[in-house]
């Protein structure tokens, strides 16, 4: 059912692609907008309060609809479970960007390949060099595929139903949601969101970077998820472009959490500096990676119905 959900999932959203900012991004924003403004005092228990009420309530209600669902048809039930999945990813969204960035970079416009940048970061560049163009628009693309697709497909299938795929969206929005303020109350709001989703990524992270070794350089994926991620240890994103860089042959940079201006980055990776062209290799790494998701699913789907 794993496989059949996913394969269902990326047809749909193939033929269908959803619009991720207004029926999942904004409305999970206004909800930790909302929790925030009706609990927050700048005190971490109330933090604690308001991610509980968020994340745990939208896991409740949807568990709550899965058995009703399943109590009336398995059909129904499976057709919930792909609805939810279906919003949790964003698969072909972020593959839409990096192509409109790849066909703005091959035509020489490094303006406009900075303003779609930008949109997608959330921030601006900070130059307009083709290649610091090219190295973000990677980091984008191998940071985009764990958030939006493998590190979501880990966790619903880690919990029955749509619970994990729930988990992991609306903690990753709320972790994020709350992060975004930098006075002292809002960061003693936000920390327990903040903590809770690096133990959430902390699985999902780990096999999206053996993932990206597997289907590249294995070596050199290995031996920069190994050497160069020691100085961010709580920061699964961290090991997923450290392993991705490597994968590539290529190197990238990992953002300071302080800030992400170019000038603040500590290199990862190992090998050639990114070009334009790798932008493409890295797409072929994710495609590769996912059909490799996809082949070990339909496998251990065959496993199963042998075993019965």
């Amino acid at each position: 059912m794993s496989f059949l959900s996913l394969l269902t999932v990326l047809l749909v959203e193939y033929l269908r692609p959803l619009p991720y900012g207004r029926f999942v991004q904004t409305p999970l924003a206004r909800l930790a907008d909302f929790l925030e403004s009706r609990l927050s005092a700048g005190e971490r228990r109330q933090g604690i309060l308001a991610w509980c009420i968020g994340v745990g309530g939208l896991i409740a209600a949807g568990a709550a609809i899965s058995a009703l669902l399943n109590s009336m048809s398995p059909l129904l039930a499976w057709l919930w479970d792909v609805f939810i999945l279906y919003l949790a990813i964003g698969f072909r969204r972020f593959g839409d960007r990096c192509n409109a960035l790849l066909l703005a970079l091959r035509r020489g416009e490094t303006a406009r390949a900075a303003g779609l940048l930008a949109a997608w970061r959330g921030c601006a560049t900070g130059s307009q060099r083709p290649a610091d163009l090219a190295r973000l628009t990677i980091e984008e693309t191998l940071a985009a595929s764990h958030r939006h697709l493998f590190a979501v497909l880990v966790w619903f299938l880690v919990l029955p139903g749509p619970c994990g795929a729930i988990l992991y969206r609306t903690s990753a929005s709320f972790a994020e949601a709350w992060s975004k303020r930098q006075d002292t109350e809002c960061d003693d709001f936000g920390s327990f969101a903040r903590r809770s989703f690096a133990i959430i990524d902390w699985l999902p992270a780990r096999f999206t970077a053996a993932t990206f070794a597997i289907v590249g350089n294995f070596e050199d994926a290995v031996y920069c998820w190994r050497s160069q991620t020691d100085r961010f240890p709580d920061d699964g994103l961290g090991i997923v472009l450290a392993s991705g860089a490597g994968a590539l042959g290529v190197r990238l940079e990992m953002p300071d959490n302080a800030a992400r201006a170019i000038s603040e980055r500590v290199v990862l990776g190992t090998g050639e500096e990114a070009e334009v062209d790798f932008i493409e290799s890295a797409v072929g790494l994710v495609w590769r990676a996912l059909v490799l998701w996809v082949l070990s699913l339909l496998l251990l789907g065959l496993a199963g119905l042998v075993g019965v």
